[in-house]
């Protein structure tokens, strides 16, 4: 896994960015354009084990001329890091040695609680943000992610 900083030397234009909230039970995703400035939610995958991740994951890829993926970082709200974050780092890894694009990490403290509250804002129901908030929060992450390279 690489360092979010050097985000900017593995990707080219017109490249997409994939956007991760790894679950124990759902993985949300997302994507962004190909100009890197808006991240849309794409799917929420039932996680049963690491190879249907990395099939799917391969697929979007394929069709889509993604050239990084970012994991969400589950910190703990202090910035240290619990067993969640080594559980997500872990998935990371294993999918890092299958799918040879760069892989990085992003802080996510917030992600699953912002991206709720934002489609509260929208006037979204709650029966649909619960069933979305995986993807919704993978969304979030990526969007702080093409925030960040965009400024």
């Amino acid at each position: 896994m690489m360092n979010i900083s050097d985000i900017k030397k593995h990707i080219n234009n017109k490249s997409r960015l994939i956007g991760i909230d790894m679950g124990s039970k759902r993985v949300g995703l997302s994507i962004s354009d190909e100009n890197r400035k808006v991240a849309t939610p794409l799917k929420t995958i039932n996680y049963e084990n690491i190879q249907i991740l990395i099939d799917e994951l391969g697929k979007i890829i394929n069709e889509n001329n993604v050239h990084a993926i970012v994991f969400g970082n589950p910190k703990n709200m202090d910035g240290t890091e619990g067993s969640s974050s080594q559980s997500v780092k872990d998935k990371a890894k294993l999918i890092s040695e299958k799918i040879k694009i760069p892989i990085f990490m992003w802080d996510e403290r917030l992600s699953t609680v912002g991206a709720f509250n934002l489609s509260s804002q929208l006037d979204v129901n709650v029966t649909k943000r619960v069933k979305n908030i995986d993807e919704n929060a993978a969304a979030f992450i990526l969007q702080g992610v093409l925030d960040f390279l965009n400024n």
